[in-house]
């Protein structure tokens, strides 16, 4: 959204609006435009993903395993990619006291697996290596480009959307008659920013789901009994009832 944002306001300095006339708005242009750019924003930011990823966090990536932990964790990953058809992600530690890891990238065969220097401490072999499955999973199930997609359709309906109410505030409100005033522009950064909020519960929905897939694939890939372990270990670290699930 941050992406949308920006493009949102460059444009709108450049007086680049093609769907805009004297008359108002062009809707077909309009949704041409808003698709363009809501997925343009999306692919952006998952092309980015890693460098962003790395830079954010200061993950350092092991390009020669110089200790045993180091060696065990390039080693891991490797079978487990092998094992889910994908080629070998790039590897990062990170220093952190929280117990945690990621996956990102723009494609599965070019990703990225963090870990936390939090987790490699707190956790076993086992539970760690369960972990490393889950996010193993996450890029050979491509959730990467899977989740820039729905973002690229979210952001295309907040643009078109935040538009539109853009233009009627500004029309009936404001009483403008002819092309768009200051209320245009202010409404539709605001509208853009609400519908966004209200459409990432539609990003986070599809993400529940897509980790309850990781942690089945991090089953098959670790072993049921390492991922049930670290499941365990992740409720006893942070206190709360964890989302039911099953097992297949």
């Amino acid at each position: 959204m941050a992406v949308v944002l920006v493009l949102s306001v460059t444009l709108r300095l450049l007086g680049v609006e093609p769907y805009l006339n004297e008359q108002g708005l062009n809707l077909n242009a309009l949704f041409i435009f808003a698709a363009v750019f809501g997925f343009g924003g999306a692919f952006i930011s998952v092309a980015l993903s890693k460098w962003t990823a790395k830079r954010a966090v200061g993950a350092q990536v092991i390009t020669q395993p110089s200790t045993p932990t180091e060696q065990w964790l390039v080693r891991t990953v490797a079978r487990q990619a092998q094992a889910a058809g994908i080629r070998m992600p790039e590897v990062a530690v990170y220093e952190s006291p929280e117990v945690n890891a990621f996956a990102t990238g723009m494609n599965k065969n070019a990703s990225l697996i963090a870990v936390s220097t939090g987790l490699l401490q707190q956790m076993s072999r086992e539970e760690a290596e369960a972990v490393l499955g889950h996010e193993v999973s996450h890029a050979a199930n491509g959730d990467m480009v899977t989740m820039a997609l729905i973002q690229g359709v979210v952001n295309t309906f907040v643009m078109f959307l935040s538009r539109v109410i853009g233009h009627m505030v500004d029309r009936v409100v404001f009483k403008t008659e002819r092309g768009h005033g200051p209320a245009f522009f202010v409404t539709m950064i605001v509208a853009e920013l609400m519908l966004g909020i209200l459409a990432s519960i539609i990003v986070v929905w599809f993400s529940r789901h897509r980790k309850f897939r990781a942690d089945r694939g991090g089953a098959e890939l670790a072993g049921r009994r390492h991922m049930i372990a670290a499941l365990h270990r992740l409720a006893a670290l942070h206190p709360g009832p964890l989302p039911s699930m099953r097992w297949s």
